[in-house]
């Protein structure tokens, strides 16, 4: 049998009806990536597998250095067939990796390779086989979204973005995909490093047509950028916040703080912690007065390898799980905003899998109507969207939650090849339903399950952020 075959990871019957007539054909509704969306105005293309796969994807660097591959093979200079030759030899040792279940799903859905394994004695034939597709004219930034059956995707866009290629794509009667900002605000908090951050708030400036001097200006100029993202129907937000805060922070504090870090001065490691926090609770209340949804993204160390950042700069692959506290300042957070009632719609993602019960126990706390499971558990997210990892995320939100209400999986991926993530998940999901069927765990009662597995894959995610409008 071949290893990618219609009933990959489904072994039992009542999983394989789940999957085939209640998950495989939904539309993904992909809200959280980081496409590019300059790409999809203008259809990328690629000229062959190593342009399309390991142009800028750490996961599967990470692979490579674990091999002992040398740099030149990775970020360096080493051309695309070198690169990839490289990556395939490393490939048989990646048994049990996700790498190896998630290269080969992609190899079998976008190039129509599911005869052969890869490895460094397949690699020509595969190099050769996959550049035939890539020269044809489906494969291409819309054609694969096209082809993965996508119906919306969210990317993740600076507050100073002109959205001129949002304007594009949505003016184009064309591609019927949609595709979404989100305001992902980040630069705004980090003010650590004042050189940066004034670069980007003069930024800011210009794209609201004002002037910044104060820290009244400022959230001025982020309120004008939050209602133009709205007017381009934006949904969501993104706030990558690698440890959770919430310290207290006067107006007369803030003030000082913006002012110290805009006149050049590098704040004390306590001021900046304040002006996070406090920058935060004022980002939640516009996004609930606009009525989106907002993800915290959290316990992430990043570039810690100070050889890798020196060779390639962020997103070499050398981040890594972090281990900050998270329960009370982020119960904090929520409460501060539910008291005024201006606590959005609220997805939560820890990269620390030991935060998984936390999370979600704290989610409990803060649900309300009318909105069916307000506070996510967010799926498994980067270290976590393997097999094991959505296995215990979607243990969680059974026994604190309600499954039922789930909003699903996402790619958070920058390639147009990683949709195979959604199918993943969907297969993992309807296994673990149907294992339970099948031990007496729940009724067998196939539309009854059923009706479940279409909520969690498409149906939620189109309510629960507004896409069904």
């Amino acid at each position: 049998m071949k290893f990618i075959h219609p009933d990959f990871l489904l072994s039992s019957r009542s999983a394989q009806i789940l999957y085939h007539e209640y998950a495989e054909s939904l539309p993904i509704i992909d809200y959280h990536c980081h496409l590019p969306p300059a790409e999809i105005a203008e259809d990328r293309r690629w000229t062959d597998i190593a342009d399309a796969w390991l142009g800028a994807d750490h996961y599967k660097w990470r692979v490579m250095r674990s091999d002992g591959i040398s740099e030149k093979f990775i970020t360096g200079n080493a051309t695309g067939r070198e690169k990839f030759q490289k990556f395939a030899e490393a490939m048989p040792h990646a048994l049990r990796n996700p790498m190896y279940h998630w290269c080969h799903l992609e190899l079998a859905r976008y190039f129509g390779i599911d005869d052969l394994l890869l490895s460094g004695d397949t690699a020509q034939t595969i190099w050769d086989r996959a550049k035939a597709v890539c020269e044809t004219p489906g494969f291409s930034a819309r054609g694969l979204m096209k082809a993965s059956h996508v119906e919306t995707v969210c990317t993740t866009d600076d507050p100073v973005d002109s959205l001129s290629f949002h304007e594009a794509i949505a003016k184009d009667d064309s591609f019927h995909v949609r595709v979404l900002p989100a305001w992902r605000p980040d630069r705004g908090f980090a003010i650590g490093n004042p050189s940066a951050w004034n670069e980007w708030v003069d930024r800011l400036a210009a794209a609201a047509n004002q002037t910044i001097a104060s820290f009244d200006d400022f959230i001025e100029a982020l309120q004008k950028r939050h209602d133009f993202f709205a007017a381009h129907n934006c949904r969501l937000s993104d706030y990558g916040l690698n440890a959770v805060l919430a310290q207290p922070c006067t107006d007369s504090e803030m003030a000082a703080i913006f002012e110290k870090a805009r006149s050049g001065k590098t704040p004390t490691p306590d001021e900046e912690a304040r002006f996070r926090s406090r920058l935060l609770i004022l980002c939640g209340e516009m996004d609930a007065r606009a009525d989106w949804t907002w993800q915290l993204h959290f316990n992430v160390i990043r570039n810690n390898s100070t050889r890798l950042f020196q060779i390639y700069g962020p997103d070499a692959g050398a981040d890594a799980i972090g281990d900050w506290n998270v329960a009370a300042p982020l119960a904090k957070i929520l409460d501060t905003l539910d008291r005024q009632d201006l606590l959005p719609r609220t997805i939560l993602y820890s990269l620390n899998p030991r935060d998984n019960e936390l999370v979600m126990s704290l989610a409990g706390c803060f649900q309300r109507a009318p909105v069916p499971g307000k506070i996510q558990m967010g799926s498994g997210w980067w270290f976590n969207d393997q097999m094991d990892g959505m296995k215990r995320q979607l243990e969680t939100v059974s026994q604190l939650g309600l499954l039922y209400r789930f909003v699903g999986m996402l790619t958070d991926s920058r390639s147009f090849l990683s949709y195979t993530r959604h199918e993943y998940f969907r297969r993992i999901l309807c296994q673990l339903l149907g294992d339970e069927i099948d031990r007496g765990l729940l009724p067998n009662d196939l539309p009854l399950v059923g009706a479940l597995v279409r909520a969690v894959c498409h149906d939620n995610a189109a309510n629960y952020f507004g896409f069904h409008d």
